[in-house]
């Protein structure tokens, strides 16, 4: 587990003079942004406009991986797809290190939320998305990780046990069905058969999204990874309803397909993928317990309430993947 304050050290001071060793003048105005993986920032810059400074959290990503963020982010942005790409210096570097921390600048940007029950809107960001995926198809990230049943399943789901997050009342029914979830959705893989994968953005949620008079602006890459087109299309449908998400998703991939082709045989992904994101962000809340804002603002995570809903949510979950194996096999 890493430090539970990796933190503790990134003080006011060192923040502006990390902003002022690359070059910028800061009037001192320092606002911090709603971010808990990270350290996010408005800084204040003397006669001119705020830049946003980004500290990464140590030990989570390598440089490797930051610095491909990042040019994946200055490749869209020179193919005009609006996304908030880092400044880069006058050595073109955008990674920087100071102290113990390392960090990026990035404009700001400003604009409104996504309205996912807009269908204007979500056609729109699936133009946004295609052009996004036609540029992630062009080359492979080196250093970020796949999305797959052991990235996003097998390792959380071990973490959690490893560390005895799972109440022991629980954990056996739990592990039962967390096992048979992960089974089910290796065969559902297996039987979709070939399908390419890509740079995706990886996080492609309502919460990464600002909208203005302009369209929609990527404003997050810090999750991008490589994995099947749809896992960037999904989390963007918000209705529960049956007819509801069919009809999101159609307005999805009709603007998708005005710049990507899309692998229809990825929608029997979707189920699969919800059910690894669940595993994986319970993985995630458990891997920052220790530091301490996550207690602070996810006061919910591991009571036994908690556990005891998800293992309800996990088994809905494992029987609709049932249903969709057994739909396959008719």
């Amino acid at each position: 587990m890493l430090s539970n304050t990796p933190y503790a050290n990134l003080d006011p001071t060192v923040i502006l003079d990390a902003v002022e060793s690359l070059g910028f003048r800061c009037s001192g105005g320092l606002t911090p942004l709603n971010s808990f993986e990270n350290r996010v920032y408005q800084i204040g810059i003397e006669d001119e406009a705020p830049i946003i400074a980004k500290f990464y959290r140590p030990g989570r990503w390598s440089d490797e991986a930051i610095i491909e963020e990042h040019q994946f982010a200055l490749e869209l942005r020179a193919q005009e797809i609006p996304v908030v790409a880092p400044i880069e210096d006058k050595n073109g570097a955008t990674l920087h290190h100071y102290a113990e921390f390392r960090v990026a600048l990035f404009p700001r940007q400003g604009g409104r939320a996504l309205e996912v029950d807009n269908m204007e809107h979500l056609e729109w960001m699936g133009r946004f998305i295609g052009r996004l995926h036609a540029v992630g198809a062009v080359k492979k990230f080196q250093h970020r990780i796949q999305l797959n049943v052991t990235t996003y399943g097998e390792q959380p789901y071990q973490f959690l046990l490893a560390n005895n997050f799972i109440p022991e009342e629980l954990k056996h029914n739990f592990c039962l069905t967390v096992e048979d979830i992960l089974q089910k959705i290796r065969l559902r893989f297996e039987s979709i058969g070939n399908f390419a994968t890509l740079r995706l953005h990886g996080d492609c949620h309502a919460g990464n999204v600002l909208w203005n008079d302009k369209g929609p602006q990527i404003v997050d890459l810090d999750d991008c990874l490589t994995g099947p087109a749809v896992q960037d299309i999904w989390m963007l449908l918000s209705s529960t309803k049956k007819n509801e998400v069919e009809m999101q998703l159609d307005c999805i991939l009709e603007g998708y397909q005005e710049f990507y082709d899309f692998n229809w045989r990825e929608i029997k992904l979707i189920e699969s993928l919800r059910t690894l994101r669940m595993i994986h962000y319970a993985g995630w809340l458990a891997k920052r317990w220790e530091d301490p804002a996550f207690p602070l603002n996810f006061p919910w995570f591991n009571t036994a309430r908690y556990w005891q809903e998800q293992l309800h949510h996990l088994r809905e979950q494992a029987d609709l993947l049932g249903l969709e194996l057994e739909d396959q096999e008719d």
